[in-house]
């Protein structure tokens, strides 16, 4: 299964162009996707650089063949009753089991600008791993309290979904709300952290639990945890931000991670970034993962 993520800058190039298909070309060239999880998608922010218009039809117009799934973590209307949409996508051309949109934490910090942040789960089935939980997030830039916060709930909500694999609820009739769901402790967690490998909310979402499985008391053996040193254990992250813009500081970071959980990442067989594409100001992760 191939899948790349990447957070777009609601797909405003350091140009200063527009282009959800140019994101797409670029994500393409770096892989021939299976998933593409994409953050900062717009939709009706007239007053944002470029005027990003409505990008969740833009996307799903560029990706025949694709089931296309837009959370939004900003769900609001402006003064003319002007409907506005700021969030993350998951596209992806494998079969579907369940969508689920998770709001994250929003701790009140006075000292900062920030927005509310949600992490977008589709669970779907791949010929070589069989059902995965895809997660794709953006956690809050300017708060460490609130990333932090968001850190921790992405964690609790991994936990979560492996404590309903080993105790699922009893299954209803099939056609009903409560009809049996497909449950699965393999995931993927994409996204832009905003964060890098040094800050503590990276520790957190790597942080062990027990396995909900085995008898209360066991040693903590679970966990995500970042494919990046799985695929590359002799090599630091690449950058993903600030590699040609430096508003936002002068040297470049990796702050876009994916983390697979325990049974994925033994399969994991290729990671890498691409150093080149300018269509936003973040790099596009590639993750390939296999028999």
């Amino acid at each position: 299964m191939k899948l790349v993520t990447w957070n777009t800058q609601w797909c405003c190039g350091l140009d200063g162009v527009v282009s959800a298909k140019r994101i797409i070309e670029d994500a393409r060239a770096l892989a021939d996707f299976d998933v593409l999880c994409l953050q900062e998608i717009a939709s009706g922010f007239g007053g944002m650089p470029g005027r990003p218009g409505d990008q969740p039809a833009d996307m799903r117009a560029l990706l025949p063949g694709f089931q296309v799934f837009f959370g939004a973590a900003v769900d609001e209307f402006d003064a003319n009753g002007k409907h506005q949409q700021f969030g993350n996508l998951i596209a992806t051309r494998l079969p579907v089991w369940r969508v689920q949109h998770h709001p994250l934490p929003w701790r009140p910090d006075p000292t900062v600008t920030s927005m509310p942040r949600m992490c977008t789960t589709v669970t779907l089935t791949s010929p070589e791993l069989g059902s995965v939980r895809v997660m794709t997030t953006h956690l809050e830039y300017y708060s460490a309290t609130q990333r932090l916060a968001q850190a921790k709930a992405l964690r609790e909500l991994h936990v979560e979904a492996c404590e309903l694999v080993a105790a699922p609820p009893v299954p209803d009739t099939l056609g009903t709300p409560f009809q049996a769901k497909v449950h699965t402790s393999q995931a993927i967690l994409c996204g832009d952290f905003n964060m890098p490998a040094s800050d503590s909310g990276y520790d957190e979402i790597q942080r062990t639990f027990t396995d909900p499985a085995l008898p209360v008391g066991g040693t903590p053996d679970l966990r995500l945890q970042d494919a990046w040193p799985i695929a590359h254990p002799n090599r630091p992250h690449d950058p993903t931000f600030r590699l040609f813009d430096h508003t936002y500081g002068p040297d470049p970071i990796a702050c876009d991670f994916i983390f697979v959980s325990d049974a994925l990442a033994p399969r994991v067989r290729r990671m890498e970034v691409d150093l080149k594409t300018q269509a936003s100001d973040h790099q596009p992760v590639f993750i390939e993962l296999g028999n």
